[in-house]
């Protein structure tokens, strides 16, 4: 066979993965603060994209999936202004007075808030003198930019006194308490070793290697430190947290030293073991477990920096007057930008270079296809709630007990759409119902057959169903797994002793043998001080 060279022509089939279809993709999956960063990292990287300053009207729809707005663009989220204005474009041209409109200076907008002030609360003559002159008279504050309530840079959070942190709180105390050069080295290490909690760690002997210091150093050091306030800080484990705050207390005897270097039987509620070792009656035995119970175990979270962030819902489920449910995004998770086409064409007629002519191309391409792909992006978040309520309307309606088996291939061929698109629609988004705000993918449950060959039930109304059988036993009549097995057939949901154990250990619920230690009453005979059973608020809460 010879070796030739030749040209053929082949036709073939490929899917092109282009930039923008993958910008498009990787928007679908981003949650609502993931993608104002990312928007405002190409407000700052692309001259042609503004905000929109009017707020649109919220993109609503019903359960049937017909969406509703008022007028013809109230739906759209994001215009890029290229339409063509001959009627040829789908989407209708955003005019240019709205694109360039001046909505006026910082100095107009206080001014305007102002006189609204002004008629609320007068000002008397004498404070209005005092006022002009403070204002006229130029002072080094002023001149620093803080002072001027009308200057540009004026800001309220600078006058916000800070938060103060478990670091800055203990190296305070450190300065007064610790004098020696040295010593206070051996603290400023030990301090920045602190977790959140307030807890050092468990082994601490490679610190007098690190500082080169002696053991003992290290350990008068720490005693200082565990002296500090709040009281249990800076200890290497629970024991000791709690022992340093009952030494505060002049409490730490050797009946509740013994119950401190037990708490392994505390936790298993051995009460018999407990009273046996410490050498208490069964009246003493619970006054002590009280007092501990009234300790802080984690006395660092006082002085916690860290914030918890709000779970900010993308769409909104609200009951419709018709009976049924309306669907409708949160405006205010989605960013608004256009294209600024006026200055497009002013740069146009004055730019002579070519690659500044490719480049402000370039711009005005990727800045038109974000906007295109933030606004398909909402209309298939829309989309795909839109059909999860409807798949789900029994939830809304009656709770979680109704909740249907759903996947991903059931919604997909719903609405048209690969099973792909919905998971990443559905990824890291939430939805705001009347039973509280729920991820989205919290509605896709598996399936569990009926024991009478009806319709199958939801794994997640069957977690639900094993809480509430759990929640209401009494401690004379602890429900074993086998025994919740036959409960819920005759409820009709053939299920496995095996199922029941594993939804059972997600739910983060003991064994029958612990709940029955749980139930029983401590000693002295109160039954009221044993630990009920968390109540159930999965219809009410976002769940974990």
């Amino acid at each position: 066979m010879a070796l030739t060279q030749r040209l053929e022509f082949r036709q073939s089939q490929s899917l092109v993965m282009t930039p923008q279809l993958m910008q498009a993709i990787k928007l679908l999956q981003l949650s609502n603060l993931d993608l104002a960063a990312f928007v405002e990292s190409e407000l700052e990287r692309n001259p042609l994209l503004e905000r929109a300053s009017d707020s649109p009207e919220p993109v609503t729809a019903d359960s049937s999936g017909t969406s509703s707005s008022e007028g013809d663009q109230a739906g759209s989220l994001a215009d890029d202004g290229t339409g063509d204005r001959s009627g040829n474009q789908d989407s209708e041209p955003a005019p240019e007075e709205w694109m360039n409109r001046d909505l006026g200076s910082r100095a107009d907008i206080e001014q305007t808030f102002d006189s609204g002030l002004e008629n609320v609360f007068p000002e008397e003559p004498a404070e209005a003198a005092a006022r002009t002159a403070q204002d006229s008279a130029p002072t080094a504050f002023t001149e620093w930019g803080g002072g001027a309530s009308n200057d540009d840079s004026y800001n309220l959070e600078a006058f916000v006194a800070a938060e103060v942190t478990l670091g800055e709180h203990l190296a305070e105390q450190l300065a007064v308490a610790v004098t020696a050069p040295g010593q206070r080295m051996i603290g400023r290490y030990l301090i920045d070793l602190v977790d959140d909690a307030g807890y050092l760690p468990p082994d601490l002997g490679d610190v007098g290697d690190k500082l080169g210091a002696g053991a003992g150093d290290v350990a008068a050091v720490l005693a200082v430190l565990q002296t500090f306030d709040p009281p249990g800080i800076c200890a290497r484990n629970l024991g000791e947290c709690l022992a340093i705050q009952l030494r505060e207390k002049d409490r730490y005897d050797p009946a509740m030293q013994a119950l401190i270097e037990h708490l392994e039987l505390l936790a298993r509620r051995d009460f018999a073991a407990l009273r046996r070792i410490c050498g208490v009656d069964d009246e003493d035995l619970a006054e002590m477990i009280g007092e501990i119970r009234r300790l802080d175990p984690k006395p660092g979270l006082r002085f916690g920096t860290t914030r918890t962030q709000t779970v900010v819902p993308d769409v909104y489920v609200r009951p419709g007057p018709d009976g049924g449910w309306l669907v409708e995004l949160n405006s205010d998770t989605l960013p608004r930008v256009l294209v600024n086409q006026t200055y497009y064409a002013e740069l146009s007629k004055t730019i002579r270079k070519d690659g500044d002519k490719t480049y402000f191309t370039d711009c005005l391409q990727n800045a038109t296809w974000l906007v295109r792909a933030l606004d398909q992006r909402a209309r298939t978040i829309l989309k795909v709630a839109t059909e999860i309520v409807r798949q789900q309307d029994g939830f809304f309606t009656h709770g979680i007990a109704h909740l249907r088996p759903l996947n991903l291939k059931v919604v997909a061929d719903a609405i048209q759409m690969h099973e792909s698109t919905v998971s990443r629609v559905t990824a890291n988004k939430y939805v705001a119902t009347n039973r509280g705000i729920f991820e989205l993918k919290y509605f896709f449950t598996a399936s569990i057959a009926s024991a009478d060959g009806g319709d199958a039930h939801s794994a997640e109304a069957v977690r639900h169903h094993i809480r509430r059988l759990i929640d209401a036993e009494v401690p004379s009549a602890v429900l074993s797994d086998d025994t919740i097995v036959e409960r819920l057939r005759e409820a009709g949901i053939d299920i496995a002793r095996r199922t029941v154990a594993k939804y059972r250990e997600a739910l983060r619920i003991p064994s029958s043998v612990q709940r029955r230690r749980d139930k029983q009453s401590l000693p002295g005979g109160n039954p009221g001080a044993a630990s009920a059973p968390p109540p159930d608020r999965s219809s009410d809460v976002t769940p974990a």
